[in-house]
């Protein structure tokens, strides 16, 4: 069942220039969206935090996008609702799988792409996920992002550039 008013939450965590380049929405999944823009190309499966511990002082969101000219699928992203202090871990929990992801300021990755894999698995399976990290002046930040409709959104995210070569 699509839902409008996550749309709109999702709509202001795409970042000012993804929506210049005007996606096309694919569908509304739960908490999640899937995406296609053809000016890049690529395809991506987003969603904003359902809650943060700690002040946020930037718009976070989460992604599994594709990038089918480049030949990456499946590849996770998340921009933290505040940066991260240097040299601070980056820590994302799913279910009971724990990932140390890399990164730099409010911006965070898998280190490669079996990681990338292992994030979408759990993704599949868990009712949330959990990105931390300690910021500047010794305080923390606590993003959670519900994974309702995560993995369809992931799925037609695929298929929306599966034509792309």
């Amino acid at each position: 069942m699509r839902r409008a008013l996550p749309f709109f939450a999702l709509l202001a965590a795409v970042p000012a220039v993804t929506l210049a380049a005007s996606p096309t929405a694919l569908g509304i999944f739960g908490d999640w969206g899937a995406f296609r823009d053809p000016a890049t190309p690529r395809c991506y499966a987003i969603a904003a935090p359902s809650a943060t511990i700690g002040t946020p002082q930037i718009k976070a969101y989460a992604s599994v996008g594709t990038w089918p000219k480049a030949r990456i699928r499946g590849q996770f992203y998340v921009r933290l609702s505040k940066a991260r202090a240097p040299n601070r871990e980056l820590r994302l929990t799913i279910g009971d799988r724990r990932f140390i992801l890399t990164g730099n300021g409010a911006h965070g990755w898998a280190s490669d792409a079996r990681m990338d894999a292992a994030i979408v698995a759990a993704m599949r399976s868990a009712p949330s996920m959990r990105v931390q990290s300690g910021t500047a002046g010794g305080g923390a930040i606590t993003d959670t992002y519900r994974l309702r409709g995560a993995a369809t959104a992931i799925d037609a995210a695929a298929l929306g550039c599966a034509s792309i070569r």
